[in-house]
C-alpha cells in the first residue's frame, strides 16, 4: 500500500464516531436539513455498500448508500461522500465511489441517485436527470440531481417522486 492508497472496507460500528466527526467538519450542522439528508432519516444504510477508506489506521473518507425508491422503482441514494482534508486530491473519494458502485452492481442493484456536482460525478457514470422525470420531496437544485445506471436501461424505469424505501 502506498502512502495514500486507502484500504476500502465496509464501515463498522467502531467507525461511526469518526464518520460523524468527518461529516460535521465537511458539511457543518446544517447538513441535517438538506433534502438528501431527510431521505436518509430513519432508513438504515446498506451495510455492505457504506464504505470507509482507511490510511495508516486513520479514517480518510467515507461513503454511504441508502435504499430509496424513485416512483415505484427501487434505487440507492449515494451520499454523503466525505474525505478528510488531509487526503483531498489524492483519489480517496473516487476510490470510494467506484468501490460502492461496483459492490452495488454486483449485488444486483439497478440505479443510484445523488445530489451533487455533475462535473465530479460524471466520471463515475452519473448524468443529470430531467426534473419532470425525477423529483425530490424538498428543495434541491434540479441541475444537481444525478443518476447512474448500474444495469443498462434502469434509468427508463425511474420516474416520479424520490422517497424512502419501505421495509
Amino acid at each position: 500500500m502506498t502512502e495514500h492508497s486507502p484500504d476500502i472496507r465496509p464501515q463498522t460500528a467502531a467507525d461511526l464516531a469518526a464518520i460523524e466527526a468527518l461529516h460535521e467538519h465537511a458539511f457543518g450542522p446544517g447538513r441535517h436539513v438538506r433534502t438528501a439528508s431527510r431521505l436518509r432519516e430513519g432508513v438504515e444504510a446498506d451495510p455492505d455498500l457504506s464504505l470507509v477508506a482507511i490510511v495508516r489506521d486513520r479514517l480518510a473518507g467515507s461513503v454511504t448508500m441508502t435504499p430509496i425508491v424513485i416512483g415505484a422503482a427501487p434505487a440507492l441514494l449515494l451520499g454523503p461522500l466525505a474525505v478528510d482534508p488531509d487526503f483531498e486530491g489524492k483519489g480517496v473519494g473516487g476510490r470510494l465511489v467506484r468501490a460502492t458502485l461496483e459492490r452495488a452492481r454486483a449485488a444486483g442493484h439497478r440505479l443510484a441517485l445523488l445530489v451533487g456536482d455533475a462535473s465530479y460525478y460524471g466520471r463515475f457514470g452519473f448524468h443529470r436527470v430531467e426534473p419532470d422525470r425525477v423529483w425530490l420531496p424538498g428543495p434541491v437544485d434540479p441541475r444537481r440531481v444525478l443518476v447512474a445506471e448500474l444495469v443498462e436501461g434502469a434509468r427508463d424505469a425511474a420516474h416520479g417522486l424520490v422517497g424512502k424505501a419501505r421495509g
